[in-house]
């Protein structure tokens, strides 16, 4: 770990974080109340088809941020389809207050198209700014995911509730509402010039390979988590029932906010301030994430009220493990990809996640008869994966010192 020397975050970095945190308040918003619209007294859908239409709407966005980068990197430019992405996105929210079938679907359609052209776009703008400072790259985009993190539980507590209390059509205009201001910071920064970022002197196989890594390893890692939460989730449902600490229900669902925030403020002071290797926080993702399921794993099947307290000493540890997970593969891309074509990566680095995920979801049937197998899954990835990663860590150094002997 070596400490950062006149480098530092700037406006942009404010002006992006916010930008970011509005948008996913009024996306987590709306789509906390979409499905109960469907279902409500206005279009009255049944169960199964409002959650089809949901599936469809989440799993569509993959491929509309796919178009968006594409348009972002080789037609329009960034700025101006975050800024358009974020008018359509809005429009399609504003659409929802109209009490038809039809324009539930092209309000849908909108939203969808909206934030294809927004998301990748914007953290390709945002990663830019920092291509002559790459050493805080880490520490950008841990600000830039703590604004994401922010925003979507803002959205959730402020939309969800006011569109829930005070009637739909007020949540979806207040999400839209939202999605018109966070285009605002985006009007008042400027768009990094290519030919005044550093050009990026790596050799084109290690750029490939870091960046095929970090594809594979983040998709990995959320593979492992999502069937490694089963058992997670089913702990959480039988610790809130029994547990005679003061934790109101509704906070049981986003009880990892509460250790997020205060670790997230830490890190970003850290890696502000001291440099270490993206592909050695990786490795210390994993081992946390191990820690953390090894944890679980220790509760009986059925626990006690004297689990709750072990319980949350793994979330604590799963907390940690996403903080050096998540960021990362942003930071990455960024440093090693030509920058042209940064928006069309970022977008197709959902891919791999999706993939592990759908490959493991053929498996939830025997996972959710038996969540502890999935556990084991998670322990024994992670474990080969941070094993892999340490591997890869001391390789990468040998060759740099290898370099600089040759050199001298």
């Amino acid at each position: 770990m070596e400490k950062i020397k006149n480098q530092k975050h700037t406006k942009e970095t404010l002006h992006y974080s916010i930008s970011i945190m509005l948008e996913r308040a009024s996306y987590y918003g709306f789509r906390a109340l979409v499905v109960l619209y469907m279902v409500g007294e206005t279009l009255k859908m049944g169960d199964k088809e409002a959650l089809s239409i949901y599936v469809w709407l989440t799993a569509s966005l993959v491929f509309s941020q796919i178009i968006g980068a594409l348009f972002g990197d080789l037609l329009i430019g960034n700025k101006k389809s975050i800024i358009i992405g974020g008018i359509i996105q809005a429009i399609g929210a504003f659409s929802l207050c109209i009490p038809s079938t039809k324009a539930l679907y092209l309000g849908l359609f909108l939203v969808v198209l909206g934030n294809g052209l927004f998301k990748p776009n914007i953290i390709s703008n945002f990663g830019k700014t920092y291509l002559n400072k790459t050493e805080l790259l880490d520490s950008a985009f841990m600000i830039f995911y703590l604004a994401i993190n922010l925003g979507s539980f803002l959205g959730i507590l402020l939309v969800g509730y006011l569109g829930e209390t005070y009637g739909y059509n007020i949540g979806f205009v207040i999400s839209g509402v939202l999605m018109l201001i966070s285009t605002i910071p985006i009007f008042l920064s400027e768009e990094k010039r290519l030919d005044k970022i550093e050009k990026n002197e790596f050799p084109i196989n290690e750029r490939v390979l870091n960046i095929l890594i970090a594809f594979i390893v983040v998709g990995l890692f959320w593979g492992f988590y999502e069937v490694s939460s089963i058992r997670t989730f089913d702990l959480q449902l039988q610790l809130s029932e029994i547990s005679t600490l003061d934790i109101p229900n509704h906070l049981w669902q986003s009880i990892n906010s509460i250790f997020f925030l205060p670790i997230s403020i830490i890190v970003i002071i850290l890696w502000t301030y001291f440099y270490s290797s993206q592909f050695f926080k990786l490795m210390l993702g994993f081992i946390f994430g191990v820690i953390s399921f090894g944890i679980v794993l220790l509760i009986p099947e059925v626990p006690t009220e004297q689990h709750t307290i072990l319980y949350l000493i793994s979330l604590l540890f799963l907390a940690i493990s996403e903080i050096h997970i998540a960021p990362i593969i942003h930071s990455i891309l960024t440093k090693y990809s030509n920058p042209k074509y940064l928006a069309i990566l970022i977008s197709l680095a959902f891919l791999p996640t999706k993939l592990i995920s759908l490959v493991l979801g053929l498996f939830n049937d025997k996972l959710y008869d038996n969540p502890i197998l999935g556990l084991k899954i998670g322990i024994v990835g992670m474990t080969i994966i941070g094993i892999g990663l340490i591997g890869y860590i001391i390789i990468n150094n040998k060759n740099t010192y290898d370099n600089n002997f040759y050199e001298k």
